[in-house]
């Protein structure tokens, strides 16, 4: 494997970039209260008010707080670890490994670059999405798939993991097609754009995750070790995002914003589920490879 100093470089810088962000994030208070603003459409929104999304709106700044919260204790450890893993052992597993993770830091930095208010982390922000891209990216030309091909020796679920990526590619399109659809046909925005231009989860979920699930499965039906490769970045990420979104729901419930049962439900137990899921195939997985 090439490139290995210049991609453990960066991935320290990522680190780093993560740990100053969600920090900042989680932890910033300004002692200012909520408000109330008139959006572009004419709607009123209330505003958090507090903190670095003080300009965000009271909805979602609880959420982002979570994902600040998520990466902050579970993600950046991980990453760490994964690091110090592929230091000392040099091997493909630990760099799939290193690679999966640094997809799902891509996607969170992406989320703050395109998602989050203007504050004054933009240049932090910008910094974290450019280290996680291309250290992603690094990572990836640098696992042998030759001999990925050979190293898969043990016995996986591929029923299982057939019905995983069908299931994800469906699921979210299906979870946030309705609300563009309603909003195409009512002529109004998007339910909860509040102050926002545009909802950066429903384009990274429908125009990347959504096909490379597909794409992955055609893959791994032929068996070719780009397949292997995909299908680990997108069960860490999905692991991942099943413990994140419960944790975002118990932030939200914190501020006071009520949720109905069946939406308590589906958000906890139904993503609680899905990380189970996904961590069962990713063990799985990893135990497949030499």
């Amino acid at each position: 494997m090439q490139n290995t100093k210049a991609l453990h470089r960066l991935v320290l810088l990522v680190l780093i970039f993560c740990i100053a962000a969600s920090s900042v994030g989680l932890f910033s208070k300004t002692g200012g209260t909520s408000y109330t603003v008139t959006n572009q459409y004419g709607d009123f929104i209330r505003m958090y008010g507090d903190g670095l999304y003080s300009h965000d709106s009271y909805f979602k700044a609880p959420i982002f707080r979570a994902s600040d919260a998520t990466m902050l204790f579970l993600a950046v450890p991980l990453l760490a670890m994964g690091l110090l893993y592929d230091k000392k052992r040099h091997c493909l597993k630990s760099r799939i490994a290193l690679a999966s993770g640094l997809f799902s830091f891509t996607y969170y930095s992406a989320g703050l670059c395109f998602g989050v208010s203007y504050n004054y982390l933009l240049l932090l922000y910008i910094a974290l999405f450019s280290a996680s891209l291309f250290s992603l990216g690094l990572s990836l030309v640098s696992i042998d798939y030759p001999e990925l091909h050979a190293s898969i020796t043990g016995p996986l679920p591929y029923r299982g993991i057939y019905t995983f990526l069908l299931l994800t590619c469906i699921a979210l399109i299906l979870a946030w097609l309705p609300d563009i659809l309603s909003a195409l046909a009512t002529g109004r925005p998007l339910a909860l754009l509040e102050v926002y231009t545009t909802e950066i989860t429903y384009v990274l979920d429908m125009g990347i995750i959504s096909p490379l699930a597909i794409l992955c499965l055609i893959l791994v039906r032929k068996r070719l070790p780009l397949g292997y490769v995909v299908l680990a970045l997108l069960l860490t990420l999905c692991t991942l995002i099943g413990i994140m979104v419960p944790v975002q729901t118990l932030f939200q419930m914190a501020k006071g914003i009520q949720l109905t049962p069946p939406e308590f439900i589906t958000k906890v137990a139904s993503f609680i589920a899905l990380a189970l899921f996904s961590l069962y195939l990713a063990i799985r997985l990893f135990k497949s490879i030499r």
